[in-house]
Parts: structure tokens; sequence; C-alpha cells
């Protein structure tokens, strides 16, 4: 899978973008002011540097800039679990779910919902 770090700030942008798949800039200004309080240049700023990592893309359209998700949710969401797992857990889903389960932080619907993930996982259902 290929390296995707999303920042803090780059997830606040790219959840707009997977909402929505194309903005203008002036909308994301507007969605991330009354989000985040952000200023018109630091979403600017965090554009530009996305598009330089490849993280969106960017069109033009007259003056107006339209940006897209160039990283899909799905994968950026498999990569952040990945890195999590790894650095928390040393990659081990068992040992997450225990200490989750030892701080009685799953609710009876969560059980279940884990019970037919195995159960589905297990009939290759995945």
């Amino acid at each position: 899978m290929e390296d995707i770090n999303l920042t803090n700030s780059e997830w606040y942008v790219m959840d707009c973008l997977w909402q929505r798949t194309s903005m203008t800039v002036m909308e994301l200004v507007g969605a991330l002011n009354q989000r985040l309080g952000w200023a018109k240049s630091t979403t600017i700023t965090t554009l530009r540097r996305m598009e330089d990592k490849g993280l969106v893309l960017c069109r033009t359209q007259g003056r107006t800039k339209h940006y897209s998700p160039a990283v899909s949710k799905d994968r950026a969401v498999r990569r952040e679990t990945r890195s999590f797992l790894d650095k928390v857990y040393q990659g081990s889903v068992g040992m997450m779910v225990s200490a989750m389960a030892e701080d009685k932080a799953l609710s009876r619907a969560e059980i279940d919902e884990l019970y037919e993930i195995l159960r589905r996982a297990e009939e290759g259902e995945t």
C-alpha cells in the first residue's frame, strides 16, 4: 500500500472533500473556518501542500480553483488503521480488542458487531 500519512489538518480537508467530492477554494475556506476557525490563508497553504504531496487534485475553471480528493477515504483509513495498530499494539488487532474489552470500552452492540465481522471473515465473506 502506498504510504499515505495524513496530518490532522489534512484529515480535516480530506473529510470535507470526501463528503462533497469537489469543492472550490472558497467553499473549503468557509467549511474549515466554520469547523476549525481557520483563516483563508491557512486553508490555501494547506491545500497547496496537499497538492504538492499528491493528496488532492486541483482544476482551474476560469478564476476558480476546484479541489477533489486524489486518495480514497477507504485507502487512507486502512493506512491510518495499520499505522495505529503497528505503533500502539505492535500490529495486533487482538491486543487492541483485548485492551478495549478490559477498559469496558465496548458496548453490547459493538461486541455483537465484532462477532458478525469475525463470522464473515471466517466464512471468507470480507
